[in-house]
C-alpha cells in the first residue's frame, strides 16, 4: 500500500471566478478524492500581481522579489507543494496575462534558490470558448515554464489528455465546462498521471534521505 501523501497546490490564472475556476478545484477535488492528495486553491482572481521589471534585484540579492504584493503567499505555496495544476483561461490564442506575471515573478523564487522548484511536477489546463481556441498553446506555455524551472511537466496521456486539461466553456462560464465530458476526462487523467509521477519522485527522495 502506498502512504505517501502529495502536496498538490492549483491556481486559477483568471481574473474571474468561472470556468477555469471551476476547472481547477475539480482537479484538485478529484486528486484529494481519489488519490488522497492534501490540496490548496489559489485564484487570481482580484490578486495584485505586478509585472516583472526585470530590475534584476532578485538576481543580485538574492533575497526574492523587490515587490512585495500577491505574489507572497504563491511563493509560500509553491515551496509547500509537490506538484501543480496551473489552469489558465484562453486570451488572444494564449494564456491570460495575469497567468503569465505570475510566471515571470517566479524567476525571483529560483534566483533566490536555483532548486527551489526542482523535481516538482506541474500539470496544466486552459479553458477556451471555442474548442480550438489555443488551449494548447496556453497549456505549452505553462509546460514551458515547469521545463525552465526544472520541474517535470506532465501530461494525461494519448488519445484524449495529450497535454494537459483541455476544456470547452462555449462561453458559458462554470456551466459550460461543466457540460464538458471530455475536458473532465482530459483533466483527470492528466491528474492521475501527476499523482504518481509525485509519488516516485517523493518516494525516490525520502529512500535517498
Amino acid at each position: 500500500m502506498n502512504n505517501t501523501t502529495i502536496n498538490l497546490l492549483g491556481i486559477s490564472g483568471s481574473p474571474r471566478l468561472a470556468s477555469t475556476d471551476y476547472v481547477v478545484r475539480d482537479g484538485l477535488d478529484y486528486a484529494s478524492e481519489k488519490h488522497g492528495a492534501e490540496t490548496e486553491y489559489i485564484t487570481l482572481h482580484k490578486r495584485t500581481i505586478g509585472f516583472c521589471i526585470h530590475c534584476d534585484f532578485c538576481v543580485r540579492k538574492r533575497e526574492g522579489c523587490i515587490q512585495k504584493d500577491g505574489m507572497e503567499e504563491i511563493y509560500e505555496r509553491l515551496l509547500w507543494a509537490d506538484a501543480m495544476l496551473i489552469g489558465t483561461p484562453v486570451y488572444q490564442g494564449n494564456l491570460s496575462g495575469q497567468t503569465k506575471a505570475m510566471l515571470d515573478r517566479c524567476r525571483a523564487l529560483v534566483a533566490a534558490n536555483p532548486a527551489a522548484l526542482r523535481d516538482k511536477v506541474g500539470a496544466a489546463a486552459a479553458v477556451g470558448g471555442d474548442r480550438v481556441g489555443g488551449q494548447e498553446l496556453a497549456i505549452r506555455s505553462i509546460l514551458d515554464f515547469y521545463v525552465i524551472s526544472e520541474m517535470i511537466p506532465v501530461g494525461g496521456g494519448s488519445f484524449g489528455a495529450n497535454l494537459g486539461g483541455t476544456f470547452w466553456s462555449r462561453d458559458k462560464g462554470a456551466d459550460g465546462v461543466r457540460e464538458d465530458a471530455d475536458g473532465i476526462m482530459s483533466m483527470h487523467r492528466t491528474i492521475d498521471r501527476m499523482i504518481v509521477v509525485a509519488e516516485m519522485l517523493k518516494q525516490r527522495g525520502d529512500t535517498d534521505a
